[in-house]
């Protein structure tokens, strides 16, 4: 999927609530899709109609079910916010799943424009989505996808083989949950409204710092170059 032409994420007759200006937003659903992958954990955000509730957390992404494709994660049983999750499914509403991906400070330092203050780059993504709670079966197949996906990248993944009961005990105290996905909106701050010259200076910067996040801003900033 490609939404540059004509992005469908959100209502045209209505702005998007993340503030977006033109230059830094993504309507790339790839690009949108490799930011959620690539940065599971992220702060689902509800509204009990008198106040905010965010919970940070791990989501799956299934980009395959659905238009914009389907959260999934799980919460404690102590948390309240999964009877907000509960009353959206059966009143209707949705839920926002906010993706941090890289972030870097920049220095005006960097530019070669005299007049320039400090900003921070970052790429951002939000899913808004309707909520729906699992049951037993759902999630404890839920459980065995996000152990498949994060222990994919040891020498000896761990399995929790042997461990049905123990784990059916836990299950008691989690509610699970999709999110099938109604809209999402990308953005990537990563310096587009400067001059080349000013780009290019940022990008020599964060390649030369050690910090892993300084060098993915600049490996985005040189793909949009």
């Amino acid at each position: 999927m490609d939404f540059t032409t004509s992005p469908p994420h959100y209502p045209t007759t209505s702005p998007p609530p993340m503030y977006i200006p033109a230059h830094f937003r993504i309507d790339d659903f790839k690009k949108i899709a490799a930011c959620i992958e690539e940065n599971s954990f992220a702060t689902l955000v509800t509204f009990d109609g008198a106040a905010p509730y965010a919970t940070h957390l791990p989501l799956l992404f299934d980009k395959s079910r659905g238009e914009f494709g389907t959260l999934s994660g799980h919460i404690a049983l102590g948390n309240a916010q999964w009877k907000h999750l509960q009353n959206l499914q059966e009143n209707g509403g949705e839920v926002l799943a906010i993706f941090q991906g890289p972030h870097a400070y920049i220095s005006p330092s960097w530019y070669e424009a005299e007049l320039a203050v400090p900003t921070w780059n970052y790429v951002a993504v939000h899913a808004y989505g309707t909520p729906r709670l699992l049951n037993d079966d759902e999630l404890a197949a839920q459980l065995h996808a996000m152990v498949q996906k994060f222990e994919s990248g040891f020498d000896s993944p761990w399995t929790g083989e042997g461990q049905d009961d123990f784990q059916a005990k836990l299950r008691l105290g989690i509610v699970g949950f999709d999110i099938q996905i109604t809209r999402l909106e990308g953005k990537w701050k990563i310096s587009q409204n400067r001059s080349e010259i000013d780009r290019q200076g940022v990008i020599a910067a964060l390649e030369s710092s050690p910090h892993e996040e300084n060098q993915q801003i600049a490996d985005l900033m040189k793909k949009l170059s």
